[in-house]
């Protein structure tokens, strides 16, 4: 096995924690997790991936084992996620790279691109959603309530998504064999979901999620002009980010590959060999040096 390091680094005064494996002179592929969980969702796939890329999966600003400065202290938006993002790659001296984007990590993930273009070799998305066609209602209506108007009305069902009852059917809906999916991974999002201040973090992001909607039709210009090539690994289950936003991809990139997998919204869980395979037969395809 590739050993993995646990690492930590500043970046404009805050303390970004992240996993690195793989050779430096390798292409790079930076993972970029989703909601609720940090770079643990990453622990299987970074070494089935690291003996051929150089790769990184930093945890976001709140999330995992990276400092959660209060909402006074830090204002949470996913432009602030993004910039601190940027500033650990330079730090750790990425140049160009490849990235795997899951949830939220995909907006943070479509900033890094759309700022920097040329950097960005090839992506990767599951359940990274892009496209209006990607949200389902029933879990979307009462987060994009208080999205629109934080307040005492709207803020309890925007709490729901918080409690181990939501983050344990994020990992289990739509997965065809819940036994695959071991119960540390909702147990352990749950309690950093669950220390002293980090409800605020996730309902600041919850109210600043529409200006990733905002960022749309540049994000799909971005797509458009760049042809950028694209990997779409996507539970097909999913009733966060429903299979249609995968499919939409196709519209602003035809080439895109597209693969539906039997799975939900955590598809690593039960699909690791899977989406290993069709990771590197896709990166594969790209030049030795991205």
């Amino acid at each position: 096995m590739v050993p993995v390091r646990h690492l930590t680094a500043t970046i404009d005064g805050q303390q970004l924690f992240y996993r690195e494996a793989g050779p430096a002179d390798a292409p790079t592929l930076v993972l970029l997790h989703g909601f609720p969980t940090s770079s643990h969702m990453f622990r299987n796939l970074i070494p089935a991936l690291a003996d051929r890329y150089h790769v990184i999966a930093p945890d976001h600003l709140g999330y995992g084992e990276s400092a959660q400065p209060s909402v006074t202290e830090f204002d949470y938006t996913f432009d602030a996620l993004g910039n601190l993002t940027a500033g650990l790659l330079d730090h750790i001296g990425v140049g160009r790279f490849a990235m795997y984007v899951h949830d939220y990590g995909a907006p943070i993930g479509w900033r890094l691109a759309m700022r920097a273009p040329d950097r960005v070799t090839a992506i990767v998305t599951q359940s990274g959603n892009a496209y209006m066609e990607g949200f389902v209602e029933p879990f979307w209506k009462d987060l994009f309530a208080y999205a629109a108007n934080p307040n005492p009305e709207t803020e309890p069902g925007a709490r729901k998504v918080l409690t181990l009852d939501a983050t344990r059917w994020q990992y289990l809906n739509g997965a065809a064999d819940p036994s695959l999916v071991s119960p540390d991974n909702w147990l352990h999002d749950q309690t950093l979901l669950d220390r002293p201040g980090n409800d605020k973090i996730q309902l600041k992001l919850f109210h600043d999620y529409p200006t990733n909607i905002d960022g749309y039709p540049a994000l799909q210009e971005y797509f458009r002009s760049s042809q950028v090539p694209l990997l779409a690994v996507w539970g097909g289950n999913d009733e966060i980010f429903g299979p249609d936003g995968a499919r939409a991809f196709q519209r602003d990139l035809p080439d895109a590959d597209i693969h539906l997998l039997d799975a939900g919204h955590f598809a690593l869980e039960t699909h690791l060999d899977a989406i290993t395979g069709y990771i590197r037969g896709f990166l594969g395809t790209l030049p030795a040096k991205g």
